[in-house]
């Protein structure tokens, strides 16, 4: 990473307890409505982005130490979730402990403009500013913006927005994005093929016989216990696939194709699984020939003007991880989240199908188990992406510890937030408050 400039200032967890605190849309109209501010802190009213060198149990989070980075084998080994002392270092500098592919910035990078503006909300009954919610909350990063326009940029625990930040699972939204554009260039022909079309090394599978519309739905039918026995079958995968690859040699196809029991039929129920996104990544690869970082950088990251390069982390036979590993600068981030708010038009060129967006973020009537409410308690699932209840279209990649970005197509409205755990919620009050104050189209 660059010298950080001075100022004066899981993969576990399947983020179930968010769902039962969540609401969004017009599920909670009344509830967390934007309201003008009184007197608005000057972090609310700033041009440019703000930084603060501390933020919400900073010790705790390792400011006493300088906000180290784990480098040892085992902190290694043992992987996300880190203790939290480890975890701004690590979620920061993801880089700095396993391989990873760049994806390089755009030749001539697109900016933003910024327009400060007033924003505040109300969250268990008080009324609260961006100040209170950052107070609260261990964000490491937090951006608004409407369209071409930054409303609030903000960092904490001495973060900047040179820094890296991971995506946790919102890169399984990536894969779903590629998966799309993949067809869109004829490399993958239908959804409705199975991964074992592409991937020779499926053949025969419970996966390899999955159409890939139900592994982007994740409701391939086979089992695979993401939080089961204190998430066995997750840190089997990231074992044999990443830190002990080299010990055990499964190689990538053979350790996803080792989860082969089927306990429903494909396409008829809705069960988070961090597998089903490598799944997805291995047909990419095998359609495509190319890796994942080349093919975003290419169809993605070059076309919406990314300012700085990210990285993906890499398995132990050296493709991309689908479901854990992208780090992005968060303007970046914004940048992505404002072509998915165009349906997948960035300036008048159409990068993403718009069919394609159509498709992986509303429910077939055929598919009413993916539905906000039926998926999960709260939630909906799209093309691995998150669905938000009510009757407004909004989504959002969601990954563990509060990685966010919100999108309202018809506003172009979309947040951004990377942290380090997300004890409340608060969040989804506070994209619904903004939805309500800039939401109109």
């Amino acid at each position: 990473m660059p010298h950080k400039p001075q100022y004066p200032l899981s993969r576990r967890g399947v983020l179930a307890h968010f769902a039962a605190a969540a609401v969004c849309g017009d599920a909670t109209r009344g509830v967390a409505a934007a309201q003008p501010a009184a007197n608005t802190t000057i972090s609310e009213m700033a041009a440019g982005p703000i930084f603060s060198r501390g933020g919400p149990e900073a010790e705790r989070y390792g400011a006493d130490d300088g906000y180290p980075v784990p480098r040892s084998p085992g902190e290694r080994q043992k992987g996300n979730p880190w203790d939290p002392k480890f975890r701004v270092g690590a979620f920061s500098h993801l880089d700095e402990i396993y391989p990873t592919r760049k994806v390089d910035q755009a030749v001539a990078p697109w900016a933003f403009d910024r327009s400060a503006r007033e924003i505040r909300y109300r969250f268990r009954g008080r009324a609260s500013s961006l100040s209170d919610y950052l107070s609260r909350n261990p964000v490491t990063g937090l951006l608004v913006a409407k369209d071409d326009q930054i409303l609030f940029e903000q960092y904490q625990y001495d973060r900047t927005d040179r820094d890296r930040l991971v995506s946790q699972s919102m890169v399984k939204s990536i894969t779903g994005i590629l998966i799309g554009i993949a067809i869109s260039d004829g490399a993958i022909r239908s959804v409705d093929d199975t991964a074992e079309t592409y991937v020779p090394g499926f053949k025969g599978t419970e996966y390899g016989k999955t159409p890939i519309r139900d592994l982007l739905h994740m409701s391939s039918g086979v089992d695979f216990g993401e939080e089961r026995d204190g998430g066995r079958d997750l840190q089997r995968l990231w074992r044999d696939m990443v830190t002990g690859g080299w010990i055990f040699g499964k190689g990538t196809v053979n350790s996803l194709a080792q989860f082969n029991q089927r306990i429903a039929p494909s396409g008829t129920r809705f069960s988070y699984a961090s597998i089903e996104a490598d799944v997805l990544g291995m047909v990419l690869r095998h359609a495509t020939n190319r890796p994942a970082s080349g093919y975003l950088q290419d169809r993605v990251w070059g076309p919406i003007g990314a300012e700085a390069d990210a990285t993906w982390l890499l398995d132990a036979e050296g493709f991309e991880l689908a479901h854990f590993g992208f780090s992005a600068v968060l303007r970046d981030y914004a940048r992505l989240g404002r072509l998915l708010a165009h349906d997948g038009a960035w300036n008048g060129r159409q990068i993403i199908p718009q069919q394609w967006m159509i498709d992986a973020t509303t429910v077939r009537p055929s598919d009413a188990y993916l539905a906000p409410g039926r998926a999960m308690p709260t939630f909906g699932y799209g093309y691995l992406l998150w669905l938000l209840p009510g009757s407004r279209r909004q989504f959002a990649f969601v990954g563990s510890y509060g990685q966010r970005i919100c999108i309202d197509p018809l506003s172009k409205l979309v947040l951004v937030q990377t942290a380090l755990d997300d004890p409340h919620g608060e969040v989804w009050q506070l994209w619904s408050a903004l939805v309500d104050q800039f939401g109109a189209g």
